[in-house]
């Protein structure tokens, strides 16, 4: 965000605009996020909608996830046609406002369904006799409000023209150029920005962090009182978010709050970096079907199934995943049972 006087544009902003690196490297991080991101969801929402059952919460969740990232991918091509032209926008106010919004409500939406993803594992895995609230009618509750905050959070961005004229250089700008006064002072600045870092990433990453810290610590002690190993998917799952925040989300967030203070109090900016890091937030598109597939046991199967391999678990096997990732108990039953490994056999593939 660059917030400036409305009389003049500084020789900051104006290189920041002219600089040939945000004309290439967006674009082309932009067409990786598409030719990655478009096949690799709607595989994955296909794959969740039509061929998983039963719909838990994690996979209720998992949905709201891949519909999120498919949003924004099929609006990029504006925003690859905006840089590629030099930072000017040639199509509507109105579009101009879709497009920012949809850019936060990806990075947003996707930090706050990872941490309803953690929250229900932790819940499945660490409180197993709380399970009553893991309810598909509560998870797509959840979905919906979600969506409501993040959309009620980006109102200034909704309510505002985000387009600026900068006559130096002949261009219409796209959110890159923002008035000061389209909030009331710079407070109003300040407690704006800060409420979207807060609330929307920070104290959501630390939620999810403790949640996965618990999940693994409880696996591990579970194994060890049985001697086994503990279940390697869900400290892959662990491994995966944390992955994403720190690459994708953490980047963009911690260097808005810097550019934000330098540039309300002190006139100053790290734009360029913001610019770059936004854009990063964006690969997130392309590695949320990893979670997919650690997260959600059926996905998990019906994945091997069309890749023409099937499972052959023992009762034991199955009950034992149950319990690890459904938000069950180990039961004695499971524990009668002779311990076989899981078996992967090759199959001639119907597709």
């Amino acid at each position: 965000v660059m917030a400036i006087n409305d009389s003049q544009l500084d020789n900051e902003t104006l290189d920041m605009l002219r600089n040939p690196s945000i004309h290439v490297t967006l674009p082309l991080i932009y067409m990786l996020v598409i030719v990655i991101g478009v096949p690799g969801n709607l595989f994955s929402l296909w794959l969740l909608c039509l061929h998983t059952k039963p719909k838990s919460p994690s996979v209720i969740f998992l949905i709201n996830l891949s519909l999120t990232d498919l949003i924004l991918v099929f609006f990029l091509p504006f925003q690859i046609i905006y840089n590629w032209k030099r930072n000017h926008w040639d199509f509507s106010v109105p579009l101009c406002s879709v497009v920012t919004v949809l850019f936060y409500s990806n990075m947003y939406c996707s930090i706050l369904t990872m941490m309803c993803i953690s929250i229900d594992r932790c819940i499945g895995v660490v409180y197993p006799l709380h399970r009553d609230w893991r309810k598909k009618r509560y998870a797509v509750a959840t979905c919906l409000g979600m969506w409501a905050v993040v959309l009620t959070a980006l109102c200034p961005f909704m309510l505002t023209d985000l387009t600026y004229k900068v006559e130096a250089l002949n261009i219409t700008t796209c959110f890159d150029v923002l008035k000061r006064n389209m909030l009331p002072n710079t407070e109003a600045w300040a407690a704006f920005l800060f409420t979207l870092f807060v609330f929307l990433f920070l104290i959501p990453f630390i939620i999810t962090i403790v949640c996965y810290t618990l999940v693994i610590l409880k696996l591990v002690q579970s194994s060890s009182k049985n001697g086994r190993e503990p279940t390697k998917r869900s400290i892959y799952l662990a491994a995966v978010v944390l992955f994403v925040f720190v690459t994708c989300f953490a980047p963009n967030n911690f260097t808005l709050l810097v550019h934000m203070v330098s540039r309300l109090f002190f006139d100053k900016g790290v734009y360029p970096a913001y610019k770059l890091t936004l854009s990063f937030s964006c690969l997130n598109s392309c590695l949320n079907p990893f979670i997919y597939y650690f997260a959600s046991k059926e996905f998990y199967k019906k994945l091997l199934q069309i890749c023409g391999y099937k499972t052959i678990e023992t009762e034991y096997t199955e009950c034992r995943r149950e319990s690890m990732f459904s938000a069950r108990s180990m039961s004695q039953t499971c524990d009668s049972h002779e311990l076989h490994s899981p078996v992967l056999t090759r199959q001639e593939s119907v597709f």
